[in-house]
């Protein structure tokens, strides 16, 4: 049975914190920033949180360091991992114990230095096995073997990936946070160093330091308040690693986005504005297929008609995502920031007329997908 999650919980309050490059700080000073950024913005004090949610990089314990770096001393924490969509799935974990009265404020932040801390990703995934022996340069190595299925499936070319790049910068431009704020030329992109054909270096994320936050009460905390409402979350795993991924080309974004929207009690064609966790772009092709925006192998040409991009039919990824804003190892809860500030009217220059968004990340090697459903006051 399928539960109704339309009024229950709010964001009341999201921040970032030292996108691009932020030296001096650790993981969990940018953390700590941008949650109390997201405090005051909500109206809450650090006193009041009493579910901490929390993913840090370098720290598999931080559920319990980062309420004592924080002063606090909650009921609820909780720092599952499950990659770039473990911000989501504590979201979910955060709606329930909120719905159930358990806590009454959930403080979910993430935090990391890895561009001028370590100055590169840190991952604490161990090498397959089977996969070992052909020595994939990993993560990219994966996503590169989704690409060139999809290219041999479906006529996707690299025409297609430079259009999800290109755009990406095209909505930077208008976000004064972002970390690559100018074009992407077709020769730049074409001279790009190959990482794992066919991705090359521009069809990476990012690598930068940068913090995100959000506070989430239930809804009779959020009255009077600025907010956007979660309406439904939806998870799906069918593989970790990329050897045993049923379908290379089908994720199973497709489950978690129909449990979502059936949660939330709307169709995909309801939805405004879509925040996708764009670490390749392959990613971008992928998840509009499988979330229901176009149907499966046409992704390539949905991207390259101008639809995701400024002005377009479906504005996707406004703050420039993973490719072109930033993307500090984990990028999950700046897709939930950027469709908070859609939402409620206060992303600038990149603001769309939106009253229902769609946040979507995963985690592993296209593995883990979990997509929330948020919505203004109008749709409640």
């Amino acid at each position: 049975m399928i539960g109704d999650r339309r009024t229950p919980t709010a964001l009341i309050g999201a921040a970032t914190f030292g996108i691009g490059e932020a030296p001096g700080f650790t993981s969990m000073d940018l953390a700590s920033r941008a949650a109390l950024a997201a405090l005051e913005e909500s109206g809450l004090s650090l006193s009041q949180v009493d579910g901490l949610f929390i993913a840090l990089p370098n720290d598999f314990l931080s559920g319990l360091s980062f309420a004592e770096y924080l002063g606090i001393q909650p009921k609820l924490t909780n720092n599952n991992r499950t990659g770039g969509s473990a911000f989501l799935t504590q979201m979910n974990v955060a709606a329930h114990a909120l719905a159930a009265g358990e806590i009454d404020v959930a403080l979910v932040a993430y935090g990391s230095n890895q561009r001028t801390g370590v100055g590169g990703l840190v991952s604490a995934a161990g090498p397959n096995l089977y996969e070992k022996p052909y020595s994939p340069r990993l993560p990219v190595s994966g996503y590169a073997l989704a690409a060139s299925r999809h290219m041999y499936e479906f006529g996707t070319t690299r025409d297609h990936f430079y259009a999800v790049a290109k755009t990406a910068r095209e909505w930077a431009m208008l976000n004064p946070e972002a970390f690559l704020r100018k074009p992407l030329s077709r020769e730049e992109y074409d001279n790009a160093r190959m990482v794992s054909d066919p991705l090359s270096v521009l069809d990476c994320c990012l690598v930068t330091d940068g913090a995100a936050a959000a506070v989430m009460v239930r809804k009779d905390w959020a009255d009077g308040r600025t907010a956007a409402y979660l309406l439904g979350v939806g998870e799906a795993t069918d593989h970790y690693q990329i050897a045993q991924m049923p379908d290379l080309t089908t994720s199973a974004a497709k489950a978690s986005s129909a449990r979502a929207y059936a949660q939330a009690r709307i169709t995909v064609s309801d939805i405004d504005v879509v925040q996708l966790y764009d670490a390749f772009t392959i990613n971008t092709i992928l998840f509009l297929e499988d979330l229901g925006f176009c149907k499966k192998g046409e992704g390539g040409d949905f991207v390259a008609s101008g639809a995701i991009g400024p002005g377009g039919q479906l504005p996707v990824n406004t703050n420039g995502g993973g490719l072109a804003c930033v993307h500090p190892g984990m990028y999950g809860l700046f897709t939930i920031v950027e469709a908070y500030r859609q939402l409620t009217g206060t992303a600038g220059d990149r603001q769309v007329a939106a009253d229902l968004a769609v946040a979507h990340a995963n985690g592993g090697f296209l593995s883990s997908q979990v997509t929330a459903v948020l919505g203004s006051a109008a749709t409640l």
